[in-house]
């Protein structure tokens, strides 16, 4: 979806946790079976607060939840899932009355959703999947086929459509990793004369896609781009190709909107990053916490939700405003 415009950037509630004995499910409905006041405590859950995708996903959950009403706090698990488990724990002696997740993991992570759903807390997923349903209230994540899909054709428009190419990977366990490299790879082999001669996981960070990228330019000196899985890894492959003063001849594509890779487009040294709407999901997440606390239902009709995503070039990048987010 080229044009964007067309994306609401919708506004919601996030995530929310009750201090006070009472469980939830006492707070859902009043008597007469209407809409309840909820608060509490929200507990939310991130991957890395360092990476600026993720900071803005735990900083507007946590605005909206005390906005509503509610106390919050946020907390990293750094894609582990021993401490994600750990977090868990706190949230239900600390009484959440509800759980904002990034899961750590697509599979390892559907035990810490069950142990949260054993003490009746409820759970709303963002940004990544569980390989489970039934489990998590709503799971919102971005449109990654549609991100990629957008994404690689405009890498084409950027690289051409003959030579040969590389692309950094993120981390195995995120289930996004493999649908943006997919995505890319439905689009990139509809032009037989481009060749990928290197590939290599890069675990969505900076200074790994920086590490990779020297490893895959001195293996293939003669490539003429770069398609990664995420904004940070592009930035640190820049940064490899700048040492190697091949930037110019190399043309490198992001994914996630962060503020860096804006400044990256601005200064011609990224040619596009793909942007999730983290900013809208993470509100989403919240207004449907509070409906399900409230009324015991999200609002919702369906678990699985995907926002698309929106394409970002020199063109339309004067359009962006910081975090994450597009003039509607």
């Amino acid at each position: 979806m080229p044009r964007y415009g067309s994306v609401a950037l919708a506004t919601g509630a996030l995530a929310l946790v009750l201090t006070g004995g009472c469980s939830a499910a006492a707070e859902k409905t009043d008597a007469a079976g209407g809409d309840s006041k909820a608060g509490g405590l929200i507990t939310i859950i991130v991957n890395d607060p360092s990476n600026p995708y993720w900071q803005t996903e735990g900083t507007v959950a946590e605005a909206e939840a005390k906005k509503l009403g509610y106390t919050a706090n946020v907390s990293a698990s750094k894609g582990d899932t021993n401490t994600e488990s750990n977090l868990i724990d706190t949230a239900i002696t600390n009484k959440s009355v509800a759980i904002i997740l990034d899961p750590a993991n697509a599979s390892g992570s559907v035990g810490a959703v069950k142990k949260a759903n054993a003490a009746d807390i409820p759970v709303f997923l963002v940004n990544a999947e569980i390989n489970q349903e039934g489990l998590a209230k709503a799971q919102l994540v971005s449109n990654n086929a549609q991100g990629a899909a957008i994404g690689a054709q405009q890498w084409i428009t950027a690289v051409g459509d003959s030579g040969e190419y590389v692309e950094l990977f993120g981390a195995p366990s995120d289930n996004n990793a493999a649908t943006r490299s997919n995505g890319y790879k439905t689009v990139l082999t509809q032009y037989p004369t481009l060749k990928q001669v290197g590939k290599d996981v890069a675990n969505w960070d900076r200074t790994q896609g920086h590490d990779k990228m020297q490893s895959l330019l001195q293996a293939h000196p003669t490539i003429k781009g770069v398609i990664s899985g995420n904004d940070e890894m592009a930035l640190g492959a820049i940064a490899a190709l700048k040492s190697a003063g091949k930037l110019g001849q190399v043309k490198v594509g992001g994914f996630d909107g962060s503020p860096d890779a804006i400044a990256a487009i601005k200064a011609g040294e990224l040619q596009y990053t793909v942007l999730q709407p983290v900013a809208t999901f993470a509100k989403k997440a919240v207004e449907q916490a509070d409906s399900y606390l409230r009324t015991g239902k999200t609002g919702v009709a369906v678990e699985k939700q995907a926002f698309d995503c929106v394409l970002i070039t020199k063109e339309n990048v004067a359009d962006y405003i910081a975090p994450f987010t597009l003039k509607s």
